[in-house]
């Protein structure tokens, strides 16, 4: 398995497979990897010639810094991971300094509103962090197509808004959500949790699969105010937000429109750890 750790390392490596015009599918990661992160790898294997896995905490799209120190960092366990998928499959693991060239600062983006919506709102300058380090990435490997989890759907929908608006030639292939056995959501957080959080944290799922069946019959309003006694009635967790949004433009249902498409959105705290999810309504 080949493992690089500078740009110019990974860009000479990948020449050969440029000029014999292979197909080459990314995945970028954080690291912490889980089960939902090796499926993306899986399909990109299955789709590409080359498959390329980058391993990076990103400074600049973390608005907490405690969330940043503290984020997992389990490098060596991620390559034996990958290796059980393919010693095929290369790693671009590289530094801040690699990356940044000593100026750790975000480009600033325009996304059509769609950064000012949810995970926005609450993440100062986040998505500015997330379209400063996929570009950068995209403009070092050149992929043919790239593999997201739709989790993270804000993300994913920004991420295409940006390949779009800078012209950028690559596939974005948004990849379902791989869930725990009592539905919560595959994340590299839920390693933080205790094994009763963990277990206690299904809550989340079992109330977007109710406000899906709810928003059959009833108003958006309606479901966002039943979500709210939800979680106020539990306080081992602490909402932070629930939105009902059209999945193209992010932008909150007032009311529905039988031609869009609306999705469900949530961010929950348990114990200062902060977890996301979302749930196609249609």
């Amino acid at each position: 398995m080949k493992i690089f750790v500078t740009q110019n390392e990974l860009s000479n490596h990948l020449i050969p497979f440029y000029n014999d015009k292979s197909t080459i599918g990314f995945v970028p990661t954080m690291g912490a990897l889980h089960q939902g992160h090796l499926s993306l790898l899986e399909t990109a294997k299955q789709e590409n010639s080359l498959v390329i896995i980058s391993i990076f905490v990103n400074p600049t799209q973390f608005n907490n810094p405690e969330d940043l120190k503290k984020y997992p960092r389990t490098l060596q366990s991620d390559v034996e991971k990958i290796k059980k998928i393919s010693t095929d499959i290369i790693v671009y693991a590289p530094t801040v300094e690699d990356i940044y060239k000593g100026k750790t600062v975000s480009e600033h983006f325009n996304f059509d509103g769609l950064e000012n919506q949810m995970e926005g709102k609450y993440r100062t300058g986040h998505f500015d962090g997330v379209g400063t380090i996929v570009k950068e990435l995209f403009k070092i490997v050149k992929p043919t197509n790239a593999y997201f989890g739709e989790k993270d759907f804000q993300q994913l929908q920004i991420i295409r808004k940006l390949v779009s608006k800078y012209k950028i030639p690559v596939n974005i292939i948004g990849c379902p959500i791989l869930r725990e056995t009592n539905g919560l959501a595959m994340s590299s957080r839920n390693e933080r949790l205790s094994s009763i959080e963990r277990k206690e944290a299904s809550i989340i799922y079992k109330t977007l699969l109710e406000a899906k069946t709810l928003f059959k019959t009833k108003s958006a309003k309606e479901v966002m105010n039943w979500v709210a006694s939800v979680f106020n009635e539990n306080k081992k967790f602490e909402l932070e937000y629930f939105e009902i949004a059209d999945e193209d433009q992010l932008l909150p249902c007032n009311r529905k429109n039988k031609s869009k498409k609306y999705r469900a959105f949530i961010a929950v705290f348990v114990n200062n750890i902060r977890l996301i999810d979302t749930i196609s309504l249609n």
